[in-house]
């Protein structure tokens, strides 16, 4: 921590030694000698032997000293504690100024003694929360529109050029995003319906007017729950692989191997899987709304004596094109919005198995929390002008 203090002039150190006297209504203990590391010895078990049982005022005289390192400061440190621990005066004389200067830096780093600090204020720290979390959400957004600008710019270069579309890559994410997630899509749509239709009935059926359920389930999913399921679904799937393989990426270092390279991530990593999910998202949203309203259908037919051609006939009546074409409409830009924020936050991956977790995490409720808030919007706006 410190050099050693060597008041000799450089001549050949002492073995470190202490002698014990009384004086003065004290023990005054002399040290001699050099209190280094390399000749302290056993002189620190002899020091606790003599000062035990501990006396009353105890006086160090410092003033044969020869050298002195840290860790003969730190010895003469903790004795001098372990006598005021158990209420005994100390005092020091004939010290140096360099060897005053060594104890006190070995007092100051002595974490024993560092005070606790106070608790903070619940308020002060509430508020610095907030405010922490309100800069953190301010540049995370700034961050999000310039990747959003920078996505956007090599799209349209993409598209401009179709030769630097790498349709190997485009395919198999469209595989890995949309043929591999019909299972799930299809299982949780078909569920969904089958509840939606099943609570709709419940209540309608105190007016007598079960037949509605049929227009409650188609103009539901169509409308809202196929893309919005679609779209959640998808975000915690292969938004979560975006950013959990293009991080993996990071850390490996392979990212800034593509740029050693002469490649360019945005058009290796990037394009492929946004491109490849705004084509398959609104397919996968007409699976669906297929499987959702089949899922209500079956309830239907179960528990409201319905057959499969009155419900749908009631199908027929009840739901128009424009229902289906306000979930289709929603599909590419919430499939854009999820890709993006996947591709995103694996970009941000530092160089952790930790912060692949916790990027993958944030991609996640990114884009659900966009997803919402988009759906919102576009409920709002459709409202408005009657669509």
């Amino acid at each position: 921590m410190t050099s050693a203090v060597d008041e000799t002039g450089g001549r050949e150190l002492s073995a470190a030694r202490f002698s014990v006297s009384e004086g003065a209504g004290a023990l005054v203990l002399r040290l001699a000698g050099a209190w280094t590391t390399r000749t302290l010895g056993a002189v620190s078990t002899q020091l606790a032997a003599a000062l035990a049982p501990s006396p009353p005022k105890v006086c160090f005289d410092l003033s044969e000293l020869s050298a002195m390192d840290s860790a003969g400061a730190w010895t003469l440190h903790r004795t001098q504690q372990a006598l005021i621990a158990q209420g005994g005066a100390v005092t020091l004389q004939g010290a140096s100024a360099k060897a005053e200067a060594l104890l006190q830096t070995v007092a100051s780093h002595d974490m024993a003694q560092t005070p606790e600090p106070a608790p903070p204020n619940p308020l002060i720290a509430l508020t610095e929360r907030l405010g922490r979390g309100a800069v953190d959400a301010a540049l995370e957004a700034r961050d999000l529109t310039a990747f959003l600008g920078h996505t956007n710019i090599v799209l349209a270069k993409s598209l401009l050029r179709p030769s630097r579309i790498r349709f190997t890559a485009l395919v198999s994410q469209m595989e890995q995003s949309g043929l591999n997630a019909l299972p799930i899509v299809g299982l949780i749509s078909f569920l969904v319906g089958l509840v939606l239709a099943y609570q709709g009935a419940d209540q309608l059926s105190r007016f007598g007017a079960q037949i509605f359920t049929v227009n409650l389930v188609a103009i539901g999913v169509l409308r809202e729950m196929g893309i919005l399921l679609t779209a959640i679904i998808v975000a915690g799937r292969s938004g979560s692989a975006y950013t959990a393989q293009i991080g993996t990426m990071q850390v490996n270092e392979e990212i800034d191997a593509l740029r050693t390279i002469g490649l360019d991530p945005m058009e290796v990593l990037v394009m492929p899987r946004v491109l490849g999910l705004v084509i398959v998202m609104p397919l996968l949203t007409f699976y669906a709304d297929i499987m959702g309203i089949l899922g209500g259908g079956v309830m239907v037919t179960m528990t409201l004596d319905m057959s499969a051609t009155q419900f749908l006939r009631q199908l027929a009546d009840s739901a128009r094109i424009d229902d289906f074409w306000v979930g289709i409409i929603k599909a590419p830009l919430f499939a854009f919005i999820i890709a993006m924020v996947g591709c995103f936050e694996g970009m941000r991956v530092s160089r952790s198995a930790e912060s692949v977790g916790r990027q993958t995490t944030r991609a996640v409720v990114e884009a659900i929390f966009l997803v919402i808030v988009l759906d919102a919007i576009f409920s709002i706006f459709f409202s408005v002008i009657g669509f």
